[in-house]
C-alpha cells in the first residue's frame, strides 16, 4: 500500500477536524463558490489526503522512471539525459517559403521539423484543381509533386533532423515523396527519421479531412506500418492523435480514451491484415496529445496515458519487448484555448500549457504562437513560442528531476480517476465491436458534441472563465501584425505544375498509376508503387484519384 494503516488513520482524524473548520468558514461566507471542476468538468475536492490514494500500490502503480508501467516516464534519466524535441509547426505558402522558415527555426534552436500542409494537399488535391481555388498555400505549404518536395527539404540534413508531417488521407503519397527525396539526396531509407500523422480514425471522429471510407483508410495505414517496419526502421509510421479530438470539444478523458482505443484498432488491423508480430512494429507507434489550459488535468492525462498503454500492450496484446510498452508522444498546446480578444494573453496560456506538457513527460513539444487564432504565425510570434520552450528547459529547473509531481495526493488521485473513466469508454467501444463500428454508430462523435455543448454553456453562464472573453473584457484594441499569403503563390504553383506535366514522361506516369490501381485491387502494399510513381513525377492528386476510384469517396453522414 502507498501509506501505512497508522498514517491513514492519523490523516483521517486530522481531515475530520479540519472539515469542522471548513463548515464554519462556509457558514460565515454563504456566497463562497461550492463546486470546483476541471476544464473537462471533473469535480475537484477541496483537499486531497492520503485516503485518496489509499489503494494505490507504489511499486505496481507508480514505480520509477524507465520501468513498467511507465507512469513516471519511459526514459530512466528523464530530461536530465536529453530535453524533449523542440518541434515548431511550420508550413506556409510555397515549398521555398516553408524551407526558409525551417532554416530560420533551426538557426534559432529548434531541434526537429514539423510540417503543416495547405488544405488542398491535406485533401489529396493538386493546386490546379477547382477544389483548391483560394486555398493554395493559405493554411500550410502547397505540395503537388516530388519537385516541390525537393525544394521543401533543400539544405536539410535528412539523416540528422527528424521531420513530422501532419498529413492524413494522402499520407502514403507524401511519405513516398519524402522517401524518394531522401534516396535522390543519397540518404538511405534506413537513416531517415520522422513521423507521418496518418491517423484516419480521428479524422472520422473529429477533424473531418477524409478521402476514402474507414476500412480502406485503415488498410492504407497498415501498408505504411508494414513498409516502415521492413525498410524505414527509424520512422514513426503513425501518430495516433488525440489533439484534434480535443480541439473538436472533447473532454480530457474522452481524448485519452478515444486516442488509445484508436491505437488498439490500428494494432489489431496490422496483426490481422499483415500477419506481423506486435513486437515487430509496436515500438514505432507514436501518439499526439493536446495540452489544454487546466494544468493538473493535462499532467494527469499524460501520466495515465503512459500507464494505460503499457497495460494494453502487455496484457491485451501480449507484447514482450519493453519498447512495445512505451507510449511515446508529441504534445501541442491547445489551439482552441487561444483567443482573438486580447491576443497577447495567449503567450501566458501557451506557457502554462507547455509547462504542463513538460511535467507530464512529453517527448516532443510544439508551442502555439500568439497570433495563430488570427493568421499563420509571424516570425516574431513563432520566435516567442520557441523561446517559451527554451526558457522552460533552461531556466525554470523543472527538468532537473524526473516526474516531480509524483506522490502528490491530488495528482495521483486525479491520474487514477482519469484512467478509470477512460477504461469505461474503452470497454464500451469494445462492446460495440471496435472503433470503426463505434464510428458507424456515431458514438464518439456524439459524445464529443455533447461535451463541447456543455462547455460552451459553462462559458456562456460564466461558470467557466476565459479572460478577455467573458470576464475582464475591455474595449481596447490590441493590434497584431497579420501574415498574409500573396495570391501569386497560387499562380506560381499552378505554373510550376503545368510545366512539370509537360516535361515528364506521361506514359511512365500512366503505367505507375495503373500499378497502384492493381495493388489496391489485389490488396497489396501500395508503398513501393507510390514511391515509383512519385519518382516518375506523378502528382499527389493523380495518386489520390486512384484511391478514390478504387475505394470510393467518403461522405460524412452528419449526425444530430
Amino acid at each position: 500500500m502507498y501509506f501505512s494503516e497508522r498514517t491513514s488513520d492519523a490523516s483521517a482524524a486530522l481531515t475530520k477536524k479540519w472539515e469542522v473548520e471548513v463548515v464554519k468558514s462556509l457558514q460565515s461566507n454563504p456566497d463562497q463558490k461550492e463546486r470546483f471542476s476541471t476544464v473537462s468538468d471533473l469535480e475537484i475536492k477541496r483537499l486531497y489526503t492520503p485516503e485518496d490514494v489509499a489503494h494505490t500500490n507504489f511499486s505496481a502503480d507508480i514505480g520509477v522512471p524507465g520501468e513498467y508501467p511507465y507512469l513516471r516516464g519511459n526514459q530512466v534519466t528523464g530530461y536530465r539525459g536529453r530535453y524533449w524535441t523542440f518541434r515548431m509547426f511550420s508550413g506556409m505558402g510555397s515549398a521555398k517559403d516553408t524551407n526558409e522558415r525551417w532554416h530560420l527555426l533551426l538557426q534559432r534552436g529548434q531541434t526537429g521539423l514539423s510540417t503543416a500542409f495547405d488544405f488542398p494537399t491535406l485533401m489529396g488535391y493538386d493546386s490546379d484543381s477547382p477544389k483548391a481555388l483560394g486555398e493554395v498555400g493559405k493554411c500550410g505549404v502547397a505540395i503537388d509533386s516530388l519537385e516541390d518536395f525537393l525544394v521543401l527539404i533543400e539544405g536539410i540534413p535528412l539523416d540528422q533532423v527528424t521531420t513530422s508531417m501532419t498529413i492524413n488521407p494522402p499520407a502514403t503519397v507524401l511519405w513516398a515523396m519524402y522517401c524518394a527525396a531522401a534516396e535522390i539526396k543519397g540518404v538511405p531509407l534506413g537513416k531517415i527519421g520522422g513521423t507521418i500523422q496518418n491517423d484516419m480514425l480521428k479524422e472520422f471522429i473529429a477533424q473531418k479531412t477524409f478521402m476514402c471510407p474507414p476500412e480502406p483508410s485503415v488498410k492504407l495505414i497498415s501498408d505504411t506500418v508494414e513498409f516502415g517496419t521492413k525498410y524505414v526502421p527509424r520512422w514513426n509510421t503513425i501518430s495516433i492523435s488525440g489533439y484534434h479530438i480535443r480541439e473538436a470539444g472533447s473532454t480530457a478523458v474522452q481524448e485519452l480514451a478515444f486516442t488509445l482505443r484508436d491505437g488498439i484498432e490500428y494494432v489489431e488491423d496490422v496483426i490481422k491484415r499483415k500477419g506481423l508480430s506486435v513486437d515487430d512494429f509496436a515500438p514505432r507507434l507514436s501518439f499526439f496529445f493536446n495540452s489544454h489550459i487546466d494544468f493538473f488535468e493535462e499532467i494527469c492525462k499524460m501520466r495515465a496515458a503512459r500507464r494505460m498503454w503499457a497495460k494494453i500492450m502487455k496484457e491485451r496484446f501480449g507484447a514482450k519487448n519493453p519498447r512495445s510498452w512505451w507510449l511515446r508522444f508529441h504534445t501541442q498546446t491547445a489551439g482552441c484555448s487561444l483567443t482573438a480578444q486580447q491576443p497577447y494573453n495567449n503567450v501566458i496560456r501557451t506557457t502554462t500549457e507547455a509547462l504542463a506538457a513538460v511535467l507530464g513527460g512529453t517527448q516532443s513539444l510544439h508551442t502555439n504562437s500568439l497570433d495563430e487564432v488570427l493568421c499563420l504565425p509571424s516570425e516574431h510570434a513563432v520566435e516567442i513560442a520557441l523561446r517559451t520552450q527554451q526558457i522552460i528547459a533552461e531556466e525554470t529547473g523543472v527538468a532537473n528531476t524526473i516526474d516531480p509531481l509524483a506522490g502528490s495526493y491530488f495528482v495521483e488521485a486525479l491520474t487514477n480517476e482519469m484512467e478509470a473513466k477512460a477504461w469505461e469508454y474503452i470497454e464500451k467501444i469494445d462492446e460495440m465491436g471496435g472503433m470503426v463500428a463505434a464510428l458507424e454508430k456515431g458514438f464518439p462523435q456524439m459524445e464529443i458534441a455533447e461535451a463541447a455543448y456543455h462547455f460552451q454553456r459553462q462559458i456562456d453562464s460564466k461558470e467557466k472563465i476565459m479572460v478577455g472573453v467573458n470576464k475582464y473584457v475591455t474595449e481596447a484594441d490590441h493590434p497584431v501584425p497579420l501574415v498574409d499569403i500573396d495570391e501569386q503563390v497560387s499562380a506560381q504553383q499552378i505554373k510550376r505544375l503545368k510545366a512539370l506535366k509537360r516535361k515528364r514522361d506521361n506514359r511512365a506516369v500512366i503505367q505507375s498509376l495503373n500499378d497502384i490501381k492493381t495493388a489496391c485491387k489485389k490488396g497489396e502494399n501500395v508503398m513501393p508503387y507510390c514511391i515509383a510513381a512519385v519518382k516518375n513525377l506523378a502528382t499527389e492528386q493523380e495518386i489520390c484519384d486512384v484511391y478514390r476510384e478504387v475505394y470510393g469517396e467518403y461522405r460524412d453522414p452528419g449526425l444530430y
